[in-house]
């Protein structure tokens, strides 16, 4: 699937070197096809970094994708050069009058606070409530899963005693959920994070299906009904060293930090991290794009309005 960006984001030239399939903006407009339009609410503090892995797995399926970056205006964010958001990155307000066929909304560094905590909480609330009516489905990550689980559906997310981290086995539940077709019966994925969903609150809210848990881990995938809502508590798009650059962020700062579990061989972390989530990553995603967005989002987005 080309992934239509602009020639200047750096993630191009990344993308490009990988072997990833870029499609320039004048080469796109030569094509007579509509391209998928996909917003991506990047709340990550590693904007370019989280920016580029997601962009890795949209362009790895054969349909064009239009992306738009969004950033939160209620919050400025420290980690990433203002020219580059400016240059890159769209405001809610610039984009609420317009729909999607899918939306993206990253993880976050805040789970340790109450949602309503939140500096950006009540525009996150306002995005999740736009994207019923004009987005076709939207994809939860990490503490947007937990979050828009709390908002949509009141189940509430819980501290864990330890930071869960690591790359953890997951078991698929549903032999059938178009999301996990062609996964193995076992997978891998890495987590990153202080709280947790429980499995038993998610398995009993009627208006959405467990898909995958952890016996680590606990709750990995979870989907409504209807597909409209995707909800990933991992971090499936993580390149192979990003658990490595926060396990080593945090040893810096003097913070208790485990190694990462099931990373490096035999835990030794001067070795290459072990790879073994990068084909269900790119599956899942696959599969969002093709079952949940492609196949079922209208030619024309308006009608998603009405």
């Amino acid at each position: 699937m080309p992934v239509k960006i602009p020639d200047t984001l750096p993630a191009a030239q990344t993308l490009t070197s990988e072997n990833i399939f870029v499609m320039t903006d004048n080469r796109a407009a030569m094509q007579d096809i509509r391209p998928l339009k996909i917003a991506v609410f990047n709340l990550m503090p590693t904007k370019i970094a989280t920016e580029t892995q997601l962009l890795r797995l949209l362009g790895n399926t054969p349909l064009q994708i239009e992306v738009t970056l969004l950033r939160t205006a209620s919050y400025e964010p420290k980690n990433t050069d203002k020219a580059h958001l400016a240059e890159f990155y769209k405001t809610f307000d610039e984009v609420k009058e317009d729909s999607f066929d899918g939306l993206i909304i990253t993880g976050a560094p805040v789970e340790q606070m109450d949602f309503e905590e939140v500096t950006y909480w009540k525009e996150l609330t306002q995005i999740m409530k736009w994207a019923d009516k004009n987005v076709f489905s939207t994809f939860y990550i990490c503490w947007a899963a937990q979050a828009a689980l709390y908002y949509h559906y009141g189940i509430n997310k819980y501290p864990l005693d330890k930071k869960m981290f690591g790359v953890f086995e997951h078991k698929r539940l549903s032999m059938t959920h178009k999301l996990l077709r062609g996964f193995d019966d076992i997978f891998y994925a890495p987590h990153s994070r202080h709280t947790e969903v429980k499995v038993e609150d998610a398995l009993a809210c009627k208006e959405i299906e467990v898909l995958s848990t952890s016996d680590e881990a606990g709750l990995y995938l979870a989907a409504s009904l209807d597909g409209k809502r995707v909800f990933a508590m991992g971090h499936s798009e993580y390149d192979p060293r990003t658990l490595e650059t926060e396990y080593l962020r945090d040893k810096g700062l003097g913070k208790e930090i485990e190694v990462p579990c099931n990373y490096y061989p035999d835990d030794d972390e001067t070795q290459a991290p072990c790879v073994r989530w990068r084909g269900h990553s790119n599956l899942l995603f696959a599969n969002w794009l093709n079952y949940f967005v492609y196949q079922e989002t209208p030619y024309n987005l308006e009608m998603l309005k009405h």
